[in-house]
């Protein structure tokens, strides 16, 4: 499956016009074929696939290749020469899905994420560093990623970061490498809050560059009163729009009923616990430290739902004995406050200068960007980008490099399985042909030998009818072998 796809997108044909055989007959452009397929079915280490996972797949059967191709050694030479053809797989790989599914390229997405290292911090500067960090793991140096999609969820490009980034720093640059690779076009940018500043806005607006991006909740509260007088405009079942003009842009205040529900049943299940831990913390006898203590622990995960609650504290006491003397404290619920969360449940504040789009337009765009949060779902899961355990900054990128193409090969499969078998995922139908095997069967000869014939298992009713619908046949079994002397002979 996974080789039928590196030849769908022709990556075979690009790879071997640039990374040709060495003096010593290694074919690195198989070598990185192996690796990226590694990444898409089974992810790991490049230790684990040199020492393990090559041997027992069917892989270097299929590649005609033998264990020689994936040593320890090779693969860390691949990864050094991949970051070179970064720019021109980028442009390849538009052109190609343009072949192939003729997706949209005005409509771009862009976001950034996270992904850390298990190894010490670095003494010399580099792009590991501490920083915010999305996956839950401030102990860890990272890097960033920024990436930029298609609402289909086809990659353009992305870059890597030094992990202590900040989100609003990295907008002007990706615009600048987008225009230079693919040209300047009438494009429209997506983004969720906190990525672009109030600058880089106003020099998108001067420059005609489209945009639709998310605010913080703080920007309704300034509209709110302005919002207020404005009607609702139904735009799709269940959904509902108010429009604001300033200065050259429209606010967008969308009401999403699903999202209520879900951001109401959220709250609700966190204040409930949150409400019953300060209920057996009232009841314990603690000192004010542990009292303290106990607190934070809470509202750390209670999250946006501690601020529905007044806690009142009693003072510190003081003298001889204080610091084992318990205390007690009250709390209640914050009724103006809880009255104005029930006002912004399932409200999303939008911006753009999109001034003559449809408002349903405006909802169907923004609504897009769950298309990236996906990407970077697949990234850190099905193909576990995470975490890297390289040192070098160039071996770093280019492990990111090589999860990027993997990552193409998924959101591939997921377009033609959205034409050709619906309702299946990419990972679903990878486990599906996961069942199928290679197997080895020795057959002793008259004069002493043995030969050995490589057969795949013949595929369930499941994988024939996928097969099928995909479009795809099994290559021919391989030859037969025969061994003499311990060496095998075809």
């Amino acid at each position: 499956m996974g080789l039928e796809l590196w030849r769908l997108l022709q990556l075979d044909e690009f790879w071997v016009q640039r990374l040709p055989a060495s003096r010593e007959g290694t074919e690195w452009d198989l070598v990185l074929t192996a690796m990226v397929l590694y990444r898409l079915i089974d992810p790991g280490s490049e230790w684990r696939l040199h020492r393990h996972w090559f041997g027992q797949s069917a892989l270097g059967d299929l590649l005609s290749q033998n264990q020689s191709l994936v040593g320890d050694d090779t693969l860390y030479r691949c990864l050094d020469k991949l970051l070179e053809h970064k720019l021109d797989l980028f442009r390849f790989l538009k052109e190609r899905w343009r072949d192939l599914f003729n997706p949209r390229f005005e409509v771009l997405l862009y976001d950034l994420t996270s992904t850390y290292f298990e190894c010490d911090p670095p003494e010399q500067e580099g792009l590991r560093r501490y920083g915010y960090s999305r996956d839950k793991r401030p102990d860890c140096v990272q890097v960033i990623i920024a990436l930029i999609v298609t609402p289909e969820g086809f990659p353009l490009g992305y870059e890597v970061m030094d992990g202590n980034t900040a989100d609003c720093t990295t907008l002007a640059t990706m615009l600048q490498k987008i225009e230079d690779q693919h040209g300047e076009a009438d494009r429209t940018w997506l983004m969720d809050r906190g990525i672009p500043t109030e600058k880089t806005l106003e020099q998108m607006r001067k420059t005609g560059v489209q945009y639709l991006v998310g605010t913080p909740k703080g920007r309704l509260s300034k509209l709110e009163a302005e919002l207020a007088e404005k009607e609702w405009q139904h735009v799709r079942e269940g959904v509902d729009v108010k429009l604001l003009e300033q200065e050259g842009e429209v606010y967008v205040l969308a009401l999403s009923r699903k999202r209520v529900g879900k951001e109401r049943g959220m709250r609700r299940r966190r204040l409930k616990k949150l409400w019953q831990r300060l209920r057996e913390l009232q009841n314990k006898k603690l000192t004010y430290k542990n009292l303290l203590l106990k607190l934070g622990g809470a509202k750390t995960k209670a999250g946006k739902a501690w601020h529905l609650v007044k806690v009142d504290l009693p003072d510190p006491p003081r003298g001889k004995g204080s610091r084992e003397q318990t205390v007690s404290f009250t709390f209640s619920l914050d009724k103006e406050r809880l009255r104005q969360t029930l006002g912004r449940e399932g409200h999303y504040l939008l911006r753009t200068n999109l001034t003559n789009e449809d408002p349903g337009q405006l909802w169907e765009y923004y609504i897009t960007l769950t298309q990236i949060e996906e990407a970077f779902k697949n990234l850190k899961g099905d193909l576990a980008v995470r975490p890297i355990h390289h040192r070098k900054d160039n071996r770093i990128e280019a492990h990111i490099f090589v999860a990027f193409l993997a990552y193409c090969l998924h959101v591939t499969l997921r377009r033609r399985l959205r034409d050709l078998a619906p309702g299946l995922t990419s990972r679903s139908v990878l486990e599906k042909f996961a069942t199928m095997s290679m197997i080895d069967v020795h057959l002793p000869t008259t004069d002493g030998r043995k030969m050995i014939l490589s057969r795949y298992t013949h595929p369930e009713e499941e994988c024939r009818l996928l097969l099928d619908r995909l479009k795809m046949t099994l290559p021919p079994q391989p030859p037969p072998k025969i061994s003499a002397k311990g060496a095998l002979l075809n």
